[in-house]
């Protein structure tokens, strides 16, 4: 090793200067991430100041001529590697770009890694956020101007943040054609516990993050590391299955809430659409990426809760994957990527105002996984810390992969729900009139309201529709549900429909439905009212099928039920249905309803029955009809808590004045 004058040529010159312009754009982004050294950058800011003068200085200078002697320069290189190895303090050896090229032994127990995991990488990328810019900026100068400095720092260790203080030189080596610089870190203490409470991640997550050294206690670290992690396994488990019904965006959000009090100081999950996805599992080279249908969308990102980090996450759920970063390929790819040391800041994209998303959350630590079901990939998660409880690591990869197979599970689970549930609401509107239509002298209403549980097809269904005499309503109720059950509902409405056309009392329509109906596996309750319209009066002929009977709220509030009877349709040859008649006169109300009504129950499991039916019904009782059937709805999803067991259909029909015209 030798000093060497500082003449440049003028293709070096060119170089410094490029340098020089990024180095000064990485002390801005390095002055706006998260509690950044402000002194340290300023420090380097100054540094750059002398350092361009230098270069200015120099240009048109000449290079000095090589030192010669080959023997000479494998002795001094030889004699070099032992020094370095040997050295009782961590010594760093960097090129000119300041990429590791060597570390001796201390130096690699420092950072908790090994000698070969270190070299080949930046530097500065085994340093924190806060003073990465500045310990470029230090470095520069020193193989510049071949001063000696000291710089501060914080490194990345494995378990823990490790303040040093860097002695810097420069160092020309026979046989390398540019300067290097040889760092010497000095006495490290690890920061100081202020009582409060972690700055990224859990306590807990914190404690378990530290890994296993020799003898008894390192034993009880290791156990409580895997305990951990088990138990995030298990909460994810019951986060992620803790719903009656799947649902994709609660899930996700559940997810990466999870992860980023347990894991990481910033969770990203991002999907594609309910048709899209990665390629399929095999698909190679161009193919892969030629598979995804449908490019990835950011759906959640969650941080810590401090105002400046809410402020960012909620401007990074508007930054998508963009191609060149790695969720993207990640997702393409379906192969899981561990960063524990981020050298390239814009590796998670660029944010909408130039800084680098890893500059602007100072995450120095990054792993991404596919979201994949075993058919293909839907999105992925990715992971970034800062690196307060160490850089992450294999185990942390597995547990997050591992959770990402569960998510996907769940989310294809939500979304084949979801399709269902659209294919069920398209056949159960099919099932039920568009409209009621208007009957003069009598106001109609109706309200149908679909079972909590499950997405099939409901098996309750209404009509209103003319007859032979007049007008008829019918309501019924078939066994089970889905599209078997749609079915049969479809078939009973439409033939109560065309009977009524040439058969006047509802005894007999209802006969003619259940002959329709004997070949078929389900059986149908039902309640028909066949209406004759007079003067100021409305005749009702009722018929019964096993159904809940109908109920007549007067003018006056007073309040009565109709007879019952009847068996339901499509059980027996010799069908009878339950007959009554009523008269309605101006003011009185008809109201029909299915047993999903009685049968909704409350948390103890007491059905809201025919009482309350009444009492809610009699307190509207002065309403139009349709008001009359909110307030029996409000009232019965406040008995039940909105957790409906069954579908609920009412129609109520009031006998109106005649009017002047």
């Amino acid at each position: 090793m030798h000093d060497r004058p500082d003449q440049l040529e003028p293709e070096t010159l060119l170089r410094e200067v490029s340098d020089l312009e990024g180095r000064i754009g990485e002390l801005r982004q390095a002055a706006g991430v998260p509690e950044p050294d402000l002194r340290a950058t300023l420090d380097a800011a100054l540094v750059e100041l002398e350092l361009a003068l230098t270069v200015l200085r120099t240009m048109g200078g000449e290079q000095a001529g090589e030192p010669s002697g080959s023997a000479a320069a494998e002795n001094e290189r030889r004699v070099l590697r032992t020094v370095f190895q040997d050295a009782p303090v961590p010594l760093f050896l960097l090129d000119r770009t300041t990429n590791v090229r060597r570390v001796n032994r201390q130096a690699a127990m420092l950072l908790g890694t090994s000698a070969g995991y270190v070299s080949g990488k930046q530097f500065t990328a085994f340093c924190d956020m806060a003073t990465r810019a500045a310990v470029r900026s230090q470095l520069a100068a020193v193989i510049r101007t071949g001063q000696r400095r000291r710089v501060s720092v914080r490194f990345l260790g494995r378990d823990h943040p490790i303040d040093a203080v860097l002695t810097v030189a420069r160092v020309w080596i026979r046989g390398e054609p540019d300067p290097m610089v040889v760092v010497a870190a000095g006495p490290t203490t690890t920061p100081a516990d202020d009582g409060g409470p972690p700055a990224s991640r859990a306590q807990a997550a914190g404690a378990a993050r530290v890994r296993a050294g020799d003898g008894g206690q390192g034993d009880d670290e290791a156990v409580a590391t895997i305990v951990h992690r088990m138990d995030v396994l298990a909460t994810a488990s019951e986060l992620l299955l803790d719903e009656p019904v799947f649902n994709e965006t609660v899930a996700v959000r559940r997810c990466a809430r999870l992860l980023a009090a347990e894991l990481a100081d910033w969770a990203f999950i991002d999907l594609t659409g309910p048709g899209g996805g990665g390629p399929p599992a095999g698909a190679q080279g161009g193919a892969t990426r030629a598979g995804a249908a449908l490019p990835l969308r950011r759906q959640v990102v969650m941080g810590p809760e401090d105002e400046r980090s809410v402020e960012a996450a909620r401007m990074l759920e508007e930054v998508d994957p963009a191609e060149d970063t790695l969720p993207h390929d990640v997702f393409v790819t379906r192969q899981s990527a561990l960063r524990p040391h981020v050298e390239d800041l814009d590796v998670l994209g660029m944010c909408p105002d130039g800084l680098p998303v890893c500059g602007k959350i100072g995450a120095t630590s990054v792993l991404s996984v596919p979201i994949e079901d075993g058919d293909r990939a839907i999105g992925t998660i990715t992971l970034a810390a800062s690196g307060e409880y160490g850089p992450f690591d294999l185990m942390d990869l597995g547990v997050v992969q591992r959770l990402g197979r569960y998510l996907a599970l769940v989310i294809r689970a939500a979304r084949l729900y979801r399709r269902r549930a659209e294919v069920a609401d398209t056949l159960q509107a099919g099932l039920l009139p568009k409209t009621l239509p208007s009957i003069p002298g009598v106001s109609v209403a109706a309200r149908y309201l679909t079972s909590t549980h499950g997405s099939e097809v409901g098996g309750d269904f209404y009509d209103v529709f003319r007859t032979e005499n007049g007008w008829g309503l019918v309501l019924g109720d078939v066994c089970g549900k889905g599209e078997d059950a749609a079915a049969v509902t479809s078939t009973a409405r439409h033939c109560v429909r065309l009977a009524s056309r040439w058969k006047a009392r509802p005894g007999d329509v209802l006969a003619t439905v259940n002959e329709a109906l004997l070949d078929e596996d389900r059986f149908v309750t039902a309640v028909m009212a066949s209406m004759t319209l007079e003067t100021e009066r409305i005749i009702v002929s009722l018929g019964t099928a096993g159904h809940p009977p109908a109920i007549v709220v007067r003018a006056d509030g007073v309040i009565r039920s109709a007879s019952r009877g009847g068996v339901p349709l499509g059980l027996f040859e010799d069908f009878e249905a339950g007959l009554d008649t009523i008269d309605l006169s101006v003011g009185d109300t008809l109201i029909l309803h299915s047993d999903g009504v009685l049968e909704a129950c409350d948390m103890t499991r007491q059905e809201f029955g025919q009482e309350r039916l009444l009492e809610a019904l009699a307190g509207h009782a002065g309403k139009p009809p349709e008001e009359m059937l909110a307030g029996v709805e409000r009232a019965l999803l406040d008995y039940c808590d909105g957790d409906l067991r069954d579908d609920v259909s009412m129609l109520a029909l009031r006998v109106e004045p005649p009017s002047l015209d």
